[in-house]
């Protein structure tokens, strides 16, 4: 005799509609167990740590916004000493003062410093560009490397550059202090799949 046999006596009574058998070893299923097994599941494992950041921090995209401002303004410095070194070649080449011997020293002395800055600018600018791209993928490795560009900046800043590298050192700072504080930690060292 079966569940479904009319002449089961412990059958459901006839008229009404039956139900389902649950799978199962003669336990009801039951919310949050296992199918078949009459143990709940084991809850999910957390491991104490704030769950990683999934967008960008506000701090941290400060800082991806000031780093390109810097890029920015190297562009500026290294147009101004480019121009200025063109400048300069141009008054050596003036005739009232080509007897000037101790002038032309000066200038030419002068013009190979600034291209010298020019060049170094231009590849201070051309790294600038290169961490401020790695904000969104970086690991660590991208953000130690930021934080030590953003000090040495600050640096050259305050040194060579008082009055005009002013902006620059305070953006650097603030790069460096963003970059390195809690959540750019947590977001450069979040798990990337």
């Amino acid at each position: 005799m079966s569940y479904g046999d009319p002449n089961n006596p412990y059958g459901a009574p006839q008229g009404q509609p039956q139900q389902p058998q649950q799978p199962g070893y003669g336990y009801p299923q039951q919310q949050g167990q296992a199918p078949g097994y009459g143990y709940p599941q084991a809850p999910p494992v957390s491991y104490g740590g704030p769950a990683a950041p999934t967008t960008m921090p506000g701090s941290v995209n400060a800082a991806k916004v000031m780093m390109w401002v810097i890029v920015g303004l190297q562009v500026l410095g290294v147009a101004f000493f480019a121009f200025a070194a063109v400048a300069l070649n141009a008054a050596k080449d003036d005739e009232s003062l080509k007897d000037n011997t101790a002038f032309q020293d000066l200038v030419g002395q002068s013009t190979g410093v600034i291209w010298g800055y020019v060049v170094f600018g231009l590849a201070w600018l051309v790294f600038a560009a290169v961490l401020a791209t790695k904000f969104k993928n970086g690991g660590n490795g991208a953000r130690i490397t930021i934080l030590v560009f953003a000090i040495i900046t600050a640096v050259l800043g305050i040194y060579p550059f008082i009055l005009v590298g002013l902006v620059h050192t305070v953006l650097a700072i603030l790069v460096a202090v963003f970059v390195g504080n809690a959540n750019g930690k947590a977001w450069f060292n979040r798990p990337r799949y």
